[in-house]
């Protein structure tokens, strides 16, 4: 995710909605700026988080978000994780 989403609580914002959409995963800051993401849930779950994710909480403006498949990893539970 791409914009002005670092220091706004993007990704504490998101852990709670991850974690009351029942995704598992993880998220955190990049270098450049961005926030990457990984998420593990159903269709539905997924669908909801991710209309989230474009809009982001007051304070955040999402300028561009891309999403690809990755092999689950079977997390259950959803955590903020240093910058990478």
């Amino acid at each position: 995710v791409r914009g002005v989403v670092q220091g706004v609580g993007y990704r504490y914002t998101l852990r709670m909605v991850a974690e009351e959409a029942g995704i598992g995963g993880w998220v955190r800051n990049l270098r450049d700026g961005s926030v990457e993401a990984e998420l593990e849930g159903s269709a539905a779950q997924l669908d909801d988080v991710l209309a989230w994710m474009a809009e982001g909480p007051p304070g955040a403006r999402v300028d561009s978000a891309s999403v690809s498949d990755a092999t689950p990893t079977g997390a259950r539970a959803f955590e903020v994780r240093a910058t990478a």
